[in-house]
């Protein structure tokens, strides 16, 4: 909710290090095979987020997330206080 009253569009990777917490019929998991996996996973994600820049020109656009105020004020634009304005000027000043 935060993320999209501050207008920023996101995304989300997470990666799974082990299922034994969990899934009663995988095997115990040690420190070292974690690490493993962690180290895999970090590799994995470099390579994604690479890819992501590598073609951002191709995907990157006005999204929907970035206007996530536009219409959420119901409250005239000169009728906040100097304080509130002040406040929230970062999020809001495009739209005063």
């Amino acid at each position: 909710y935060l993320a999209r009253e501050a207008e920023l569009a996101y995304a989300c990777m997470a990666h799974v290090t082990d299922y034994d917490v969990w899934h009663e019929s995988e095997e115990d998991v040690t420190v070292e095979m974690v690490i493993a996996v962690v180290k895999k996973n970090t590799a994995v994600a470099q390579a994604a987020i690479s890819e992501m820049v590598r073609t951002m020109g191709d995907w990157a656009a006005d999204m929907a997330a970035h206007s996530a105020l536009q219409d959420a004020f119901l409250t005239h634009p000169g009728a906040g206080s100097a304080e509130a304005k002040l406040r929230l000027g970062l999020l809001v000043e495009k739209y005063q």
